[in-house]
């Protein structure tokens, strides 16, 4: 058997799972998604530290390292045949991950075969597996990745005050100024959502008191979107405020997303994330976004999680049949890891997939 270890890093904390690789290699999704029963799992509450030296080393491996032993001892599981950590940060923060933890873990845990991705690769991995198409992740924050299987593209993810169009944290404080609006008498106002903000929050002159002091600005923020879908149904201008948070989602997947000619069999679009928890307030214009933006695209649900997309690249890297393009930042598979025997062709700049540069993620 191959046992393949996946790993999903972020602001909550560090999760693992283990499994035999055989039963990651299911089919396509239209035809049902692949086994999902790990072997065992794990859950670490305490997030990997991060400092002036980026994503920190020692703290990743004083977690990494006991999980992975444990799991391994309570599934009676031999030696692992590949890892893949999902982390988020990655793309800036995880310069000394890629220098120092190949080193560190074949050490530790005799790892030959590694990969170090983005979470936002993680998360395009469990949605649509190596097949052609874009993700929106969509969560407190909204990043949109696709790939024709030659190269990476990816939209917003510029953070809550560049970017994030649609996410939680902007959804959140469009509520929250149309709140406030109707406090002053403005128009674009809602007193629905006056009273919601009040409920929940406190009384309108006190607000910037409760905001911006907060270190986890983003997170308050997109705490009163679920407030906003509560109220779409009654008030217009609720609604409205997801009609336009759909239309963001939507344009940054259609930005990413492979065209006719660059995906001649088709692909396909998913979305992922917690912000779909808001329910058919928000999905309902959505797919109608994605269905007019995206018309050659096929709207599929994702197969599984970031933690699963570890998983699934875990499987690829043993079986030495990575497809989805590695780069420097997003997907980094050290030298000496077996790759896919796909031949890569050069651009007309004379670049491969392997070389391209993407600019990188926050």
């Amino acid at each position: 058997m191959s046992w393949v270890l996946g790993v999903d890093s972020g602001g909550s904390g560090v999760r693992a799972a283990l499994a035999e690789a055989g039963d990651l290699a299911g089919p396509r999704a239209d035809a049902g998604p692949p086994v999902r029963e790990y072997a065992a799992t794990a859950n670490s509450r305490e997030p990997v530290r991060t400092g002036d030296a980026g994503i920190d080393v020692a703290h990743m491996l004083e977690q990494l390292v006991p999980m992975a032993r444990d799991l391994l001892e309570r599934a009676g599981a031999g030696p692992l045949s590949a890892v893949v950590i999902g982390a988020a940060g990655m793309g800036t923060l995880g310069g000394r991950l890629r220098a120092e933890l190949p080193a560190a873990l074949e050490s530790a845990l005799g790892v030959r075969r590694l990969g170090l991705a983005a979470d936002a690769v993680t998360a395009y991995a469990g949605a649509l597996g190596c097949r052609p198409g874009a993700v929106a992740a969509a969560g407190t924050g909204m990043i949109a990745l696709g790939t024709d299987l030659a190269v990476w593209r990816r939209a917003d993810g510029w953070g809550h005050l560049l970017g994030d169009c649609g996410s939680g944290a902007w959804i959140g404080r469009a509520g929250l100024e149309a709140a406030l609006r109707a406090h002053d008498g403005r128009r674009g106002g809602s007193t629905v959502l006056l009273e919601r903000m009040e409920s929940v929050l406190g009384a309108a002159p006190e607000l910037p008191g409760i905001v911006y002091p907060r270190s986890d600005r983003p997170a308050v923020l997109a705490a009163f979107a679920p407030e906003v879908a509560r109220c779409a149904d009654h008030d217009p201008v609720a609604a409205g405020i997801l009609a336009r948070a759909a239309g963001h989602i939507a344009e940054a997947a259609a930005a990413v997303c492979p065209s006719a000619d660059e995906a001649p069999d088709g692909c396909e679009v998913a979305l992922t994330g917690g912000l779909l928890k808001l329910g058919e307030p928000l999905l309902r214009p959505l797919r109608a976004e994605l269905a007019e933006q995206l018309p050659h695209a096929r709207q599929v649900p994702a197969d599984g999680d970031p933690l699963f997309g570890a998983l699934r690249l875990a499987a690829a890297l043993a079986a030495g049949d990575l497809r989805l393009p590695v780069h420097p930042t997003l997907l980094h598979v050290p030298d000496g890891t077996r790759q896919t025997h796909r031949k890569i062709q050069p651009d007309k700049k004379g670049q491969t997939a392997l070389h391209r540069p993407l600019p990188e993620q926050p």
